[in-house]
């Protein structure tokens, strides 16, 4: 299956964030992954959420915040960082640039499934 273009799918947080699906629920009717490129502007905080997936996380440009239960931690350029099912986690971009990154849900993320604190 080729997939042409993404899907804009519609962010959580205090700033517009842009996702692009390409795999996933929306995009290609995908259960059993979903990937997605996000940008999310400096100053972006979502709302903390307890996933239903493990969610791979590649970060191409700048630096994104993660706050988990375990600790916080800066992921950079170049870096990666895994998220289990059912860790409380936290992604915002505190830098003094945009962040730019990769998400890769397995299973597919769905709004059911994410668990977003209210």
């Amino acid at each position: 299956m080729l997939i042409e273009k993404p899907t804009i799918i519609k962010p959580a947080g205090n700033k517009a964030k842009i996702i692009e699906e390409y795999i996933g629920m929306v995009n290609s009717a995908t259960t059993e992954v979903s990937i997605a490129k996000m940008k999310s502007p400096s100053g972006w905080e979502e709302p903390p959420q307890t996933p239903e997936f493990n969610e791979y996380t590649l970060v191409l440009k700048g630096e994104l915040s993660i706050k988990t239960e375990k600790g916080n931690f800066v992921v950079k350029a170049g870096q990666a960082f895994i998220a289990a099912k059912g860790e409380k986690v936290q992604y915002s971009t505190f830098g003094s640039e945009d962040a730019e990154y990769i998400a890769v849900c397995v299973p597919a993320f769905t709004e059911d499934t994410v668990n977003r604190a209210g």
